[in-house]
């Protein structure tokens, strides 16, 4: 496998690094295929006992499937699978190209176990099949995010990508009709959980991906008729069109959601991802001109937030009891509306649950994710930071899935010195 480009290794070595990305990446890569990739092809978020049919009609440990093993299933695999198609353009094996087929197989079984058409589906317990009733616009735009950059990669064959193709079209359909919410099913059928037409940043950039992408997969001009409408349209609450707010970037959000930049980042590398697609796609110099901005403003404002991972200890001993996740939730009811399963997701045992959850998600995840957002901007100045951060952990010892952050860097990283880099990188405009 080639190896990052010299810039972003002597980078690391001026800022004084005592491990190496290289290295580390192939470690990362390793224990998220050991431990975290379910036999489905979907990501889990830690290593746990898988929900049982009965558990996910019932709704525990919460109607939404939070602090389950299957959370975030395609949130997680999307997210991941452009970083593991860029694994297999550089190595050209056929063990990651396959391991790139499980990821897309997987998102499409996410699309594929519910009776409600357009329902992306959590992840899925022990028969393979049952889910949580909530879905969410956080686990859906991920899903396209991901099978976008599988069928750019040139990895499916003909038959495969019509069949992805045709299931994107079908979900895209129903999220059309519904006014661009998430649907429901089981107990919360003909509900939503989630849309993407909101004023904030992350609801202008997911909406206008999900419309390219499909003219994309498509060649459907309908498709490109709505994104270019998209562009000009001004949301409710909003005095900036579209175009406008992706140019500002996730400080638009920073009112909205709290502690976006020490805790938040990476409920924000879809956004940075989506953006850097749409700038690919971009002929519009206007346009593509706003969208790099944004990606500029992610990352530069995403970069101070790297250096967290030097408050990480490898040899940290804190306790992970988030995979006793039936005794950690314990207490249960009948949720009958959203706010009930919310409710009740509030009520773990933090004897149990132990802190260790908490020092992962503030000096891992969230390190990992600012060095994604960096990466994939093509922000050099960073990139000594990210090769930094990338190298520090023992992923041996992480309890986190999230840890897939890291290859997401890495591949959005130059993958070879001069200026030559993947082809996230190439397109995102990275010249900085």
């Amino acid at each position: 496998m080639r190896q990052i480009g010299v810039l972003a290794v002597l980078g690391a070595a001026a800022l004084g690094c005592s491990g190496g990305p290289v290295a580390a990446v192939e470690a990362a890569h390793a224990t998220l295929w050991q431990r975290f990739v379910g036999p489905d092809g979907v990501i889990r978020d830690y290593q746990g006992d898988l929900p049982t049919p009965e558990e996910c009609a019932q709704g525990r440990p919460n109607a939404i499937g939070w602090w389950s093993p299957i959370e975030n299933g395609p949130m997680f695999t999307g997210l991941y699978l452009p970083a593991a198609c860029e694994r297999a353009r550089r190595s050209d094996k056929p063990e990651d190209k396959e391991q790139a087929r499980r990821l897309a197989d997987g998102l499409m079984r996410c699309a594929s176990v519910s009776d409600v058409p357009g329902m992306i589906a959590r992840g899925m317990g022990s028969d393979g099949r049952c889910h949580y009733p909530l879905g969410s616009d956080d686990q859906t735009h991920p899903w396209f995010y991901g099978l976008h950059a599988y069928i750019r990669s040139g990895l499916p064959g003909e038959a495969e990508r019509a069949r992805i193709v045709a299931k994107m079209r079908e979900v895209a359909d129903v999220l059309e009709s519904t006014g661009w919410q998430c649907p429901c099913d089981g107990a919360f059928k003909g509900q939503f959980r989630g849309a993407y037409k909101g004023h904030l940043f992350r609801d202008a950039v997911r909406y206008l991906h999900l419309l390219r992408v499909m003219a994309d997969v498509t060649g459907d001009a309908a498709w490109l008729q709505r994104y270019r409408a998209a562009l000009a349209e001004k949301p409710e609450k909003s005095d900036k069109t579209r175009a406008e707010i992706c140019a500002i970037g996730y400080p638009r959000d920073r009112e909205a959601i709290a502690n976006i930049d020490g805790w938040q980042l990476w409920i924000y590398v879809g956004s940075q991802g989506a953006l850097a697609q749409l700038a690919a796609l971009e002929e519009d110099v206007s346009v593509l001109k706003l969208y790099r901005t944004g990606l500029m403003a992610n990352a530069t404002n995403a970069l101070p937030s790297v250096s967290a991972y030097k408050q990480f200890d490898n040899a940290d001993t804190q306790v992970f009891g988030n995979a006793r996740w039936r005794e950690a939730y314990a207490e249960w009811f009948p949720q009958k509306t959203q706010a009930d399963a919310k409710r009740l997701s509030e009520t773990g045992n933090k004897e149990v649950l132990g802190a260790r959850k908490k020092y992962e998600a503030r000096f891992m995840r969230n390190p990992l994710a600012a060095a994604a957002l960096v990466a994939l901007a093509g922000f050099r100045e960073g990139y000594g930071e990210v090769a930094c951060a990338i190298g520090h952990y023992d992923y041996s010892k992480l309890n986190m899935a999230e840890l897939f952050f890291a290859e997401c860097a890495y591949y959005a990283l130059p993958a070879e010195a001069g200026g030559a880099t993947g082809g996230r990188n190439r397109a995102n405009g990275g010249d900085k």
